[in-house]
């Protein structure tokens, strides 16, 4: 009998020392598992966007505007806040609407353009669009026009556009507006 408790007695510090080091080691586990989002680096947005089938509308004087589809192959939103371009000296990201009176306006958009992670933001005539106002120079077709947009967090990305034909896009400015009646 004295054997049976010499070896439960033994076993019990052995039990209970592995018992510790299980616990510690699934608490350090855990910890590790929750650091290393800690770790990982922010995303900036001008290194995961880009930009298919950009184009401006040709024009002589006034306004203009770019299209194309924006991607985004991050895993998070980014968003555009601003955009600047050697062909104008005012630049806006806009929107088309709606109004009251059920015709088409176009608007500067509150917040910039959300471009969704892993997704895309299509810029188009009569709806979102880079509109350029008080051109510096003709733009003419065959021409190309360089853009830098400008994220939420100050990174930025550059893309050239050829310059287009295109006798749509329209819109009127929605009323109020500084520039409102002027049609791009």
């Amino acid at each position: 009998m004295n054997t049976s408790v010499t070896q439960n007695s033994t076993s019990a510090p052995v039990s209970r020392l592995l018992g510790v080091l299980a616990v510690s080691l699934l608490a350090l586990t855990g910890c590790a598992a929750q650091a290393a989002p800690a770790e990982s680096e922010p995303v900036v947005a001008g290194d995961v966007v880009t930009i298919d089938d950009a184009w401006v509308k040709s024009a002589e004087e006034g306004m203009s505007a770019a299209f194309g589809t924006l991607s985004n192959s991050g895993d998070q939103d980014v968003t555009v806040v601003s955009v600047d371009s050697e062909a104008s000296s005012m630049l806006e990201l806009h929107e088309t609407v709606e109004n009251e009176a059920g015709e088409m306006v176009m608007r500067e958009i509150e917040g910039g353009f959300v471009i969704p992670a892993g997704g895309t933001l299509a810029l188009e005539p009569g709806a979102n669009h880079i509109m350029l106002m008080d051109l510096a120079a003709p733009l003419r077709a065959g021409e190309e026009t360089t853009f830098t947009l400008t994220f939420s967090d100050d990174s930025t990305y550059e893309f050239t556009a050829p310059v287009k034909d295109y006798s749509g896009a329209n819109e009127n400015y929605e009323s109020g507006d500084e520039h409102e009646g002027m049609g791009h």
